[in-house]
């Protein structure tokens, strides 16, 4: 297709809606992997397409429906938190069953099932953008309090213990930001498009980032260039959003590979010389 036709005004709104969670996604995942709770996300996103999925037959919007099924997850995430990530797999595989059960079973949410899975953010409404502003406004909103807390809990964890308090609300509030987070991004890029910008951009950006708020940034940089990549070329060579997310994320994820293998050997070169240095002194 034409790049050119990119600049018609009827691509402005999926551009735009896309660009809230390829900001606030990676955000998000930096914080699920401090917790290494990142696994917890792909069974969000797999819960929330099975609610989109229910939302449609009950006549509700898709976002309704899958807000209803992550966030009560979320309500119990913290018992479900106790099995580790088996809890989190059972979840996954239990989304996905629910979401292809009611595909074969419900012909009129056939076309709410592909673009699901397939990711057609080209396709969404202004009912998508609105979601997403909201969302945005309440994560700008409550993310600044809630970091120093979590950072605090997960850096000194016997803090809230020895003064009497407990992180449990923080918790709560930060697994409810996540699941309304995927929940709504799955309804406008996908399940796999979604998981992936939580999971991709936070794994380079936790190992090569030189501070925490550094890693933030550049997490949040990964997400919005693979994103902007990923909405050229997919309109360009005519294909789903989704899966040349996908791929563009998997692609800059071997890159950050090769970047720490460089690193990490000029480190070890460094440390080497000097090593050398000082006998040679002796």
């Amino acid at each position: 297709m034409n790049i050119l036709h990119l600049f018609d005004p009827i691509f402005r709104l999926p551009l735009v809606t896309g660009l809230i969670f390829a900001a606030l996604l990676p955000v998000l995942g930096m914080y699920l992997r401090l917790r290494e709770e990142w696994l917890a996300a792909l069974a969000f996103a797999q819960l929330a397409a099975a609610g989109s999925l229910g939302g449609e037959i009950l006549g509700l919007p898709p976002q309704a429906g899958a807000l209803a099924c992550t966030c009560v997850a979320a309500a119990f995430k913290g018992w479900i938190a106790k099995t580790g990530n088996n809890g989190y797999a059972v979840l996954m595989i239990a989304g996905w069953a629910a979401a292809i059960l009611v595909l074969a079973n419900v012909p009129i949410a056939e076309h709410l099932g592909h673009a699901l899975f397939d990711g057609q953010l080209y396709f969404t409404t202004v009912t998508h953008l609105v979601f997403g502003v909201a969302f945005f406004l309440v994560v700008a909103g409550t993310l600044p309090w809630l970091s120093r807390k979590l950072l605090l809990e997960r850096m000194f964890p016997d803090f809230f213990r020895a003064s009497g308090t407990s992180a449990k609300k923080y918790h709560v509030v930060f697994d409810l930001l996540v699941a309304a987070g995927l929940a709504l991004a799955t309804a406008t890029i996908g399940v796999m498009g979604a998981f992936g910008l939580v999971f991709v951009p936070s794994m380079i950006a936790y190992r090569l980032g030189p501070s925490w708020s550094g890693s933030l940034w550049i997490a949040v940089a990964i997400g919005l260039l693979a994103y902007a990549a990923s909405f050229v070329l997919a309109f360009v060579i005519d294909q789903p959003f989704g899966p040349v997310l996908v791929i563009v994320l998997v692609a800059l994820a071997m890159f950050g590979y090769l970047l720490q293998a460089v690193s990490s050997r000029k480190q070890r070169k460094s440390a080497g010389i000097a090593a050398g240095a000082v006998s040679g002194e002796r």
